[in-house]
């Protein structure tokens, strides 16, 4: 039997499916080449959209540690929300939760408002995302106290050599020669209970003496307004110094903001300082913290220095705002608050306007001569 000949044309119909019809090479090819160049951009497209998706987490991750929690893992929140979430579908009553775990909740909390999109992403995504997610946020959050802790490093140096002028200077690079061995940064360091000008102070605390051992449990002088504590009363001035203020004036608003602290008073300019926050959260500048282990001679991060646990210290001052005692101490907070905001932020002088002075003002003018306009052009119709 003969076999079939393909000629360059089509076949009639009801030609034999195996016979292939004949097709230039070069149109061959270019469907090869469209179908290839297909793919990849679908595989790359679905690759941009991860890669937006890491960039989106780390970005917010970097405010965790600022503006959440400083210490507590995200899965220790997510823990104990899921575990509370368990208890209200018992038929149990209400259990006494313990600090640690109020403190956890409130953290849950906290992290939900600043990321309205957290709780229900964490519900959405399958397992293997979720961790992802959780890594791209803790990795965020660590990026920013490495470079929190590095940037402080210079501009708390900066900062004691202009309020102390300490003789050396404080070495802006070197933080091994600060500490308690450094009289300028171990006078901000000392406890308020001990005066660190008496000489056997300085050599108890220094060879960890008893007596002198220096831990959490005693709030350091660098604390307090004018570097000075009240034995009888022990919250004035406390939270109020401007080695505090500074450094959060270098976080949350700009760098430059914070060297106008000493001569600005309660009447900053609001206008100025928020355009100089803008500026440089839209130019990309990054700010710092944790002004303590910028005094201290501690090279790297750690939770622990020496005797001092910075992580129980952390959770005795978020105590001291969030669970005072009692109405009395309730009004303090709020008024230390309130002297922050003006420290931040400066004074605004809106709420001491009249309604007559504001309803002379252009905008509401205008409003009102326009109405008198339309009236007036409805009354002749």
């Amino acid at each position: 039997m003969s076999q079939p000949v393909v000629d360059d044309v089509p076949q009639p119909q009801g030609s034999s499916p195996s016979i292939a019809l004949a097709t230039s090479e070069d149109a061959r090819q270019r469907r090869k080449i469209a179908e290839l160049e297909e793919k990849l951009q679908v595989l790359e497209s679905g690759q941009a959209i991860k890669r937006r998706e890491t960039n989106y987490y780390i970005s917010k991750g970097r405010a965790i540690q600022c503006i959440v929690t400083l210490y507590d893992a995200l899965e220790d929140l997510i823990a104990e929300n899921d575990r509370r979430c368990d208890d209200q579908q018992s038929d149990e009553d209400s259990p006494v939760h313990p600090h640690s775990q109020e403190c956890l909740q409130f953290g849950y909390i906290a992290l939900s408002n600043a990321l309205s999109w957290f709780h229900s992403r964490a519900s959405e995504l399958e397992y293997d995302e979720y961790l992802q997610m959780l890594k791209k946020l803790r990795q965020g959050a660590d990026g920013a106290r490495g470079d929190d802790t590095s940037k402080l490093k210079s501009l708390v140096a900066d900062w004691v050599n202009r309020e102390l002028k300490p003789h050396p200077p404080v070495d802006t690079d070197d933080k091994s020669c600060r500490g308690f061995v450094n009289d300028a940064c171990g006078r901000l360091l000392c406890p308020t209970e001990l005066d660190w000008s008496n000489p056997i102070v300085r050599a108890g605390i220094r060879d960890h003496a008893g007596g002198h051992v220096v831990t959490e449990m005693s709030w350091p002088t660098f604390m307090y307004e004018k570097y000075t504590a009240n034995p009888d009363n022990l919250e004035e001035g406390l939270f109020k110094s401007s080695p505090l203020v500074q450094p959060y004036k270098a976080i949350f608003t700009s760098p430059s903001s914070a060297k106008e602290f000493a001569n600005e008073g309660d009447g900053a300019d609001i206008i100025a300082n928020n355009r100089r926050a803008s500026k440089d959260f839209h130019s990309g500048k990054k700010v710092k913290t944790h002004l303590r282990l910028a005094l201290s001679s501690v090279t790297s991060w750690r939770s622990i220095d020496g005797d001092f646990d910075y992580i129980p210290f952390w959770r005795t001052i978020v105590d001291f705002f969030e669970r005072p005692p009692g109405r009395a101490a309730q009004r303090k907070v709020e008024q230390l608050l309130a002297w922050w905001t003006r420290k931040v932020f400066g004074t605004s002088h809106r709420a001491e306007l009249s309604d007559g002075a504001k309803a002379n003002m252009s905008v509401n003018a205008l409003a009102r001569q326009r109405a008198q306009l339309d009236d007036a052009a409805f009354d002749s119709d």
